[in-house]
């Protein structure tokens, strides 16, 4: 049972590290959405939320350089169940944030925060100790 509990916890702190990420990169694009008004091409904006994953991930390993999750085949699987859970959880921020009349950016939408969690999760998992 105590493997069980140990298991939830590493992947809840590699949820909540990358979540917290995120979330901030969500106020910071909120805050320049009205900059942006016309529609973006999504190839590049696809790019640019990996490259934003990317620089998020070795930030990340600044603050915390050791990964939550110390077994190779969890982290393993961490790279898809965390960058799921993530995005799932961004879509539904989105939603919020679309039912109280506020705009929905590209973050907000499951496959920009997936893409996003994903290289984030990537970057992690090279290289974490």
């Amino acid at each position: 049972m105590e493997i069980i509990f140990e298991i939830l916890f590493q992947f809840l702190g590699e949820f909540v590290l990358q979540i917290l990420f995120e979330a901030l990169s969500e106020l910071g694009f909120h805050s320049l959405a009205d900059t942006f008004e016309k529609p973006r091409n999504p190839i590049l904006s696809t790019i640019g939320f990996a490259m934003w994953g990317a620089l998020a991930g070795g930030i990340s390993l600044l603050i915390m350089p050791r990964s939550f999750i110390s077994n190779l085949g969890l982290r393993e699987a961490n790279v898809l169940i965390t960058p799921i859970a993530v995005g799932a959880a961004m879509t539904l921020i989105g939603r919020w944030r679309a039912s109280k009349g506020q705009t929905r950016i590209g973050i907000d939408r499951f496959g920009y925060a997936f893409i996003f969690a994903f290289l984030m999760a990537i970057v992690r998992f090279n290289w974490a100790h």
